[in-house]
């Protein structure tokens, strides 16, 4: 069974989307073993330098790096990323379950990631060139996850 781990920088504040998540990782236990690791977001000024980011980003992403497998596929969720479709990303997954067993999705904070640690992922994924919040990312993550492998079991709720 196939070990999906979703690493995010900062925390969900709105119910409703822990409401959304719950469902859906309540829906993945058929499929996969399930699991959001959270850290802290990196404190910053008010209005930090380049460089204040550049660091918090590094520092993130150092931390996120070191609390995952080594055996894991891991992917950056990143606007440079490629994008793919539903049955696409159902089929990487598959790829991945037989070859890793394990597959870390890695979401950054509201400034993303360090290059450091996208240059240590296996594999860079966009979900649209539209932004999106990194608590909706979170939530649009979990649905997607949830429907590929659904697609992978024959289901038919990408339909």
């Amino acid at each position: 069974m196939l070990n999906v781990k979703i690493y995010v920088t900062g925390t969900l504040k709105e119910q409703y989307y822990k409401d959304a998540i719950a469902e859906y990782k309540k829906r993945l236990g058929a499929f996969c073993k399930f699991e959001i690791v959270e850290f802290k977001e990196y404190k910053l000024p008010d209005d930090p330098s380049q460089k204040q980011i550049e660091g918090a980003l590094v520092a993130e992403g150092q931390k996120i790096l070191s609390e995952i497998s080594l055996k894991a596929y891991k992917i950056a969720m990143c606007v440079e990323g490629k994008q793919l479709s539903s049955e696409d990303f159902a089929v990487k997954l598959d790829e991945i379950a037989t070859t890793h067993g394990e597959v870390a999705l890695i979401i950054g904070s509201s400034f993303g990631l360090s290059e450091e640690l996208k240059r240590a992922c296996d594999f860079r994924m966009s979900v649209s060139k539209m932004t999106l919040t990194h608590q909706m990312m979170r939530v649009w993550l979990v649905e997607i996850v949830y429907r590929c492998l659904s697609i992978s079991h024959g289901g038919k709720y990408h339909k």
